[in-house]
C-alpha cells in the first residue's frame, strides 16, 4: 500500500498554512507566563531574560524533532517512544507513570489561578471561582465544541498581548540592561522580595520560569497531535491513536519522499513562527514586571496575586485597566485549560493504549472522557486544597511538567529521528528526508541542560 501524500506548500503558500504552531503558541503563552513571567520579572528584574531565550530555543527542537517525526511517519511522539529500543514499553511506562499525576497539578494549578482572578473580580466564597471554572471547562471539553468559544477567548487574549507589548515597549530597559540581561548570571533575590516571597534563593523562581517557557513535556507532545490534526506529510487523514503504517512507510517511493521533505520544511516553519511570538510575548511579561512591579516592589503571591498583577495595567489605563487585565487573564488562562484537556487526555489514551492493550479496544471518545472525568474530580480537590496558593501549586506543575522528564524526552526525540527513523524507511528515502546535523546538536544541548537543572538544583527546590 502507498501513502498519498499531498504537494507541500511552496512560497508564500507556506505562511497560509500556518496553524499547528499557533495552537501550540497559545498553549504555551497561556500557562506560566501571565504569573510565573510577570512575578520572576518583579523579583528578580530583566537579568533573567538569558534563562527565557534559552529554555524556549532548546525547548524549540524538542517539539519541532517530534513535530518533524509526525510528518514523516503519521505517528505522534508517545508512539514514537515505544519505538525507542529497550525492554517493552519501557519509555511509555515512564512517561504514563509521571504525567498521570504531573496532568493532574498542572492542570488543577490553572484552574486554581483563573479562579484566583475570578475571586478578585467578583466577591464570592474563596475557592468557588476555581470550581466554577472547573466545571465550565469540563462542560465544554465534554462537548467538544470549542469553535465560537475560541473566537471570544482569542478576542481577549489578544487585548493582553497587546497591552502588554505596548507596556513592554513603553517601559523598555536601557541597551546595557537589556544586554546584561543576556548574560548567564544569577541575580540576587533583593531585601523587599525575600521577605515578600520567604526565601533567597533565586533558582526557585528561575527554574519554574524555564519549565514553563514554551510549555513543559506535554506541550512537545501535544504539537504532534496538532501537527496530525493538520494533515502536514504523512499525518494526513490520520488522526490520534494509530500507530504508524510501516509497510507503506519502507515501500514509499523517492518521489514521496521528496513531498515529505517538503513538509518538514512546512513545519520548521510552522514551529519558528510558534517560538519567536512565544519568546517576544515573553519576555514582554518580563520586562512589565520589572519595571513596574519590581521598582515599586511588589511580588505577585497568595490570594492577592491577581491584584498585584494587575498593577502593570492598572499604572497605564487606572481602575478599569486593572479590571480589565484581571478579565482577559482570567480568559487566557480558562483558554490554556481548555487546551490542557484537549492534549493531555490524549496523551495518557496513547500511553494507556500501548501499555494496557484492552483500553485500547474503547472507542477514542470514550477513553478521551475518562480521562476527562479523572481531571474534573481532581480540579475540584485541588482547588480546594490550594485554591488560595495559586503561586505555589502554579510553580509545582512548572517544574513537573517542565522539568523534570524534559531531559530525557530531549534524549528520546534524539534517538526518534536517528534511530528508529531509519528504520522505518528504506535506506535511499531516508536519505532525502534525513534530518540536519542541527538537530542532534541541539537535543544533546537540551539533555544536558534541563539534565543539570534535575540533577543538582531541582533537589535543592523541592
Amino acid at each position: 500500500m502507498q501513502l498519498k501524500i499531498k504537494t507541500p506548500p511552496k512560497g508564500f503558500a507556506v505562511f497560509a498554512m500556518i496553524g499547528p504552531g499557533l495552537i501550540w503558541c497559545s498553549e504555551m503563552v497561556g500557562s506560566g507566563e501571565v504569573i510565573l513571567t510577570t512575578r520572576t520579572g518583579a523579583i528578580l528584574g530583566t537579568g533573567v531574560m538569558w534563562a527565557i531565550i534559552l529554555g524556549i530555543f532548546l525547548k524549540f527542537w524538542i517539539g519541532l524533532g517530534g513535530a518533524r517525526y509526525t510528518v514523516c511517519t503519521g505517528e505522534g511522539m508517545i508512539d514514537m517512544f515505544d519505538r525507542i529500543p529497550g525492554p517493552k514499553h519501557w519509555v511509555v511506562w515512564i512517561v504514563l507513570f509521571v504525567q498521570f499525576f504531573t496532568a493532574a497539578i498542572s492542570i488543577g494549578s490553572i484552574a486554581a489561578a483563573a479562579g484566583v482572578f475570578i475571586n478578585s473580580m467578583i466577591p464570592v466564597p474563596d475557592v468557588f471561582g476555581g470550581w466554577v471554572v472547573s466545571i465550565f471547562v469540563f462542560i465544554v471539553a465534554w462537548a467538544g465544541e470549542f469553535r465560537f468559544l475560541k473566537m471570544i477567548m482569542s478576542l481577549f487574549v489578544l487585548m493582553i498581548f497587546g497591552g502588554i507589548v505596548y507596556i513592554a515597549v513603553t517601559v523598555f530597559p536601557t541597551v546595557s540592561q537589556f544586554l546584561n540581561g543576556l548574560l548567564f548570571q544569577i541575580p540576587e533575590v533583593p531585601e523587599w522580595a525575600s521577605k515578600a516571597v520567604g526565601h533567597t534563593n533565586p533558582w526557585r523562581e528561575i527554574l519554574p520560569l524555564m519549565g514553563w517557557a514554551a510549555g513543559g513535556f506535554a506541550s512537545q507532545v501535544w504539537y504532534t497531535y496538532w501537527v496530525l490534526g493538520g494533515g502536514f506529510g504523512a499525518a494526513a487523514d490520520r488522526g490520534c491513536g494509530r500507530p504508524a503504517d510501516v509497510p507503506a512507510l519502507k515501500s514509499m517511493s523517492l518521489k514521496t519522499a521528496e513531498k515529505i521533505r517538503g513538509w518538514c520544511r512546512m513545519v520548521y516553519v510552522d514551529a519558528t513562527a510558534a517560538t519567536v511570538i512565544t519568546m517576544i510575548l515573553t519576555l514582554c511579561f518580563l520586562i512589565a514586571g520589572a519595571a513596574i512591579l519590581g521598582t515599586s516592589h511588589q511580588a505577585p503571591s497568595g490570594s492577592q496575586v491577581a491584584v498585584t498583577l494587575s498593577q502593570i495595567f492598572t499604572s497605564k489605563w487606572g481602575a478599569f485597566g486593572g479590571f480589565l487585565f484581571m478579565l482577559t487573564a482570567a480568559v487566557a488562562l480558562v483558554g490554556t485549560q481548555l487546551a490542557q484537556l484537549s492534549g493531555w487526555p490524549r496523551l495518557l489514551a496513547d500511553a494507556f493504549r500501548i501499555c494496557i492493550p484492552g483500553f485500547g479496544r474503547l472507542k477514542w471518545k470514550v477513553q478521551y472522557r475518562i480521562f476527562l472525568v479523572f481531571f474534573f474530580i481532581t480540579n475540584i480537590i485541588l482547588v480546594f486544597t490550594f485554591g488560595m496558593k495559586p503561586v505555589l501549586l502554579v510553580k509545582l506543575g512548572a517544574v513537573l511538567d517542565g522539568l523534570l522528564l524534559t531531559p530525557l524526552q530531549a534524549l528520546w526525540t534524539l534517538a526518534g529521528l536517528y534511530v528508529v527513523l531509519p528504520g522505518l524507511y528504506s535506506k535511499e528515502a531516508y536519505q532525502i528526508i534525513r534530518p540536519h546535523w542541527l538537530f542532534a546538536v541541539f537535543l544533546i544541548l537540551a539533555f544536558l541542560l534541563f539534565g543539570y537543572f534535575c540533577i543538582f538544583q531541582i533537589p535543592f527546590l523541592l
